[in-house]
């Protein structure tokens, strides 16, 4: 929410994060960060890609490998044809169906199951089932607490993991760019808000329904992501195989498309431009584009298929996150937040943490257990230390270093961007300015106060209450239901209702043949310009056109992930290859 707002009132015109970071810092901090970028995009669809791939395979009898081949080459086609906006308008859809499957998973759980039905019966089935099978390390073995060191420990490793997916992962960038400034600050605000309904009503839905029927799920299946995939086929039978693969397919390719965007955008505009063909023109660029979607969507297969040989999972390559990138995060939020910040403080306090991360996750893993592999590096405390050391040291070096060798870096100097193209078609205008100078003191203030309630508040008046009884456990699975209803309505209907001139228009266009003549036909774009449409401007009139369509669908909710955003469908940047959230709802980051 912040970065978008800062990312539109100070470099609206940019393509990708690293101009930011080129600018400011020079190419030694560009070749720096671009790598983490792309280290980034890298483990985010191999997470994609290892947790679809072994639900398809699980529910379909797919060969794994197949699908974890099929997947990414499957989305590459119409995200190569449709660019940045196709997948915009792919990510209503695909977030719908998300939608309206997590609602009708929460209420077979809760309402409909003969074996369930109601909250009080879950309750009593976790009740039991904590005498049978205790919860290590949660108070009195419980599963219906907040008293735990194990959800302490994974807490604290997901917030500095999806740090990294927000911060370093273009995907994110691209949101804010093409994003609407009058949409930007909402978008965001909301996107998060529903977004979290993802994570919260599914884990309190299918993740406690599969413990409280006591199905025969192994930690190996849970770990690939296959919880949600057997408490559906539990419950509706072929059906539920059936809307969850569609789910997951939703989620997967809406995500995917994303994370192809994003690298081609980096290879084309931060590698190609940049250093091989800086006179590059835009047909160029964008052919570029294209053609890293496709080479991408083939090497991710590729890539996928090689970790599934060595036998990682996606709970492991997600714990691991934060360790490879967390250290990346800082910097990256200080070149567009803090002008002092400088290029000294930035690479080196990235460039040392990163390996001073993974140092002490091997470390703690050998000293702990005795022993480093797969088992002892995907525990909880060895996680925990490496991901600390490269969210936390990292911050602390580049203080340091900023105040030993400080910048005097002024922000209107992001508006001339060397490379830029048409700069002057991206100035904004003076009340878009003014608004968001005034709606970055409240996105501080609304970061601040969400992270104060959802990290502190929220969790520390549920620590009284010990092993929730059976009336504060309803009213838990009240709030997480009412909250999944209601960001299924702003998701689903809010696009629509913002895009309403627009629908009616075309319908009428299409049933009545009202309101086409020549003028009309003469505006409508040919085949040619609506293909370069997509990938880059075709002018500023028609990007604030286009900047009516619609509001954000929602973070990606994989990641659960991952950012969702108001407003991208248009505004300032609806052009490049550039891509924002998308919603996925996997592996609650997840």
């Amino acid at each position: 929410m912040i970065s978008s707002v800062e990312i539109k009132r100070k470099c609206p015109q940019i393509h990708t994060v690293l101009e930011v970071i080129m600018m400011r810092w020079g190419p030694t901090a560009h070749k720096v960060f671009l790598f983490f970028c792309l280290l980034t995009n890298v483990i985010v669809t191999s997470m994609l890609i290892l947790g679809g791939a072994s639900v398809i395979s699980a529910l379909s009898g797919v060969n794994i490998y197949a699908a974890a081949f099929l997947i990414p080459v499957g989305v590459m086609f119409y995200t190569a044809h449709g660019g940045l906006k196709a997948t915009f308008m792919a990510s209503w859809v695909h977030v719908t169906i998300i939608y309206i499957a997590l609602i009708v998973y929460t209420f077979s759980i809760y309402a409909v199951n003969g074996d369930l039905g109601s909250p009080g019966k879950v309750w009593d089935n976790l009740t039991v089932m904590a005498g049978k099978v205790p919860v290590d390390g949660n108070r009195d073995g419980s599963y219906v607490t907040m008293l735990s060191q194990q959800g302490l420990i994974f807490g604290v490793i997901n917030i500095i993991g999806n740090f990294g997916t927000v911060w370093v992962d273009q995907a994110y960038w691209q949101g804010a760019i093409a994003a609407q400034p009058s949409a930007t600050f909402k978008g965001y605000v909301l996107g998060g808000l529903c977004w979290f309904s993802i994570p919260f009503t599914m884990a309190t839905s299918m993740g406690l329904a599969a413990r409280a029927l006591d199905l025969p799920i192994t930690s190996s299946e849970a770990n690939q992501g296959l919880v949600p995939p057997a408490i559906a086929v539990f419950l509706l039978g072929q059906g539920g195989a059936f809307l969850m693969v569609l789910q997951l397919f939703m989620a997967v390719t809406a995500s995917g498309s994303a994370e192809q965007i994003a690298v081609s955008s980096l290879i084309a505009y931060d590698v190609y431009k940049t250093y091989i063909n800086p006179a590059a023109t835009d047909k160029q660029v964008i052919f570029v584009s294209r053609i890293m979607v496709v080479v991408y969507g083939i090497l991710s297969g590729l890539f996928a298929i090689i970790l599934l040989s060595i036998g990682l999972s996606l709970g492991w390559v997600y714990l691991v996150m934060g360790i490879m990138i967390g250290s990346a995060v800082f910097p990256i939020a200080a070149s567009i937040t803090w002008s002092k910040c400088s290029a000294v403080a930035a690479i080196t306090s990235a460039l040392v943490s990163q390996p001073l991360a993974i140092m002490t996750w091997l470390v703690t893993a050998y000293t702990l257990y005795g022993e480093v592999n797969l088992t002892t590096t995907g525990e909880n405390f060895p996680m925990m230390a490496g991901n600390l050391v490269a969210l936390v040291f990292s911050a602390l070096l580049c203080t340091i270093l900023t105040y030993i060798y400080p910048q005097d870096f002024q922000w209107s100097d992001l508006k001339t961007l060397p490379g830029s193209r048409g700069c002057a078609n991206f100035e904004l205008k003076e009340e878009d300015r003014v608004m968001l100078d005034k709606v970055i003191t409240w996105a501080y203030r609304a970061g601040g106060i969400f992270t104060l309630v959802f990290l502190v508040l929220w969790p520390l008046l549920s620590l009284p209450v010990g092993i929730f009884p059976k009336p504060y456990f309803t009213f838990w699975v009240v709030i997480s239901m009412i909250w999944g209803l209601i960001a299924a309505a702003i998701i689903i209907f809010l696009p629509l209702i913002e895009a309403s001139d627009a629908i009616l228009a075309n319908l009428k266009m299409i049933f009545c043949c009202q309101g086409w003549n020549n003028e009309t036909e003469a505006a409508v774009p040919s085949p040619e310009e609506l293909q370069a449409a997509s990938f880059d401007d075709l002018d500023s009139e028609k990007k604030q056109d286009q900047g009516k369509v619609m509001v954000a669908t929602g973070p990606d909710p994989t990641k659960m992930d991952r950012n969702p955003v108001a407003g991208n469908q248009g505004g300032e940047r609806v052009n490049d290859t550039a891509h924002g959230p998308s919603p996925t709802g996997y592996n609650t980051k997840p």
